[in-house]
């Protein structure tokens, strides 16, 4: 019998965070709860969990900082915040921050889950890849360690971005699509309408770490119409 994935919800609405444990349990995970932020942290940061569903909007801490100190400590646990629908800011700040991606309120429950499939699954790159990337002369990216170096600044990525840089280094010879890239790495059902910013989010954190002016990138390109492109400099 395969392993349930265990996923930590943090959610302290009694009824939305009782919710999510039944429909969690229905659909053959293996959940566990909190109802703030301090307990939500200190959960993540000693349990294992494949997945923690996140809210922006918690007592004692909010789902920014354990996001924040989460990855702090661990760069590859997969989360994904809640947040308000209509708050594009914290949508963004928690893409930002390194949540995988997010799910705005009020979400329909096939929605939610089809946002958890997709993450669980994280896609891997179907190829070998080498595990030093370049960029130019002065840019050396260790895929493994999640590190790299960009003259003499240090640089720190998450697994998803190094799957991203991955992906397009990969495929370098043309623009690759943002539904490719939702479907690859994200693990999105292909033809899936969902609205989702995560893409151009995780794009814009690369440039800001890679490029000297993100503005006018030289490295990680926007190909108009047709997607993103990563030129080896």
């Amino acid at each position: 019998m395969p392993r349930k994935a265990k996923i930590l919800v943090v959610e302290d609405e009694a009824a939305i965070r009782a919710g999510l444990i039944d429909v969690l349990l229905y659909h053959g995970f293996q959940p566990d709860a909190v109802e703030d932020g301090q307990s939500g942290l200190d959960k993540a940061l000693t349990g294992k969990y494949d997945l923690i569903l996140l809210d922006v909007m918690l007592p004692k801490l909010d789902g920014f900082e354990v996001c924040n100190r989460i990855r702090a400590a661990d760069r590859e646990q997969a989360i994904i915040m809640l947040t308000a629908k209509t708050s594009d800011e914290d949508i963004i700040q928690g893409l930002q921050l390194g949540a995988d991606d997010y799910v705005a309120k009020p979400f329909s429950v096939a929605q939610l889950l089809e946002r958890i499939k997709a993450v669980l699954r994280r896609a891997r790159i179907g190829i070998e890849t080498a595990h030093m990337l370049e960029l130019g002369d002065d840019i050396q990216i260790d895929t493994r360690n999640l590190t790299g170096q960009r003259g003499q600044e240090s640089l720190a990525f998450t697994r998803r971005e190094i799957d991203l840089l991955q992906y397009l280094s990969a495929h370098s010879e043309r623009p690759v699509p943002r539904d490719e890239l939702l479907s690859k790495l994200w693990g999105y059902a292909k033809n899936l309408e969902l609205e989702t910013r995560t893409v151009d989010i995780h794009i814009a954190k690369l440039r800001r770490k890679i490029e000297s002016n993100p503005a006018r990138p030289r490295f990680l390109v926007t190909v108009r119409g047709a997607g993103y492109r990563l030129m080896p400099g």
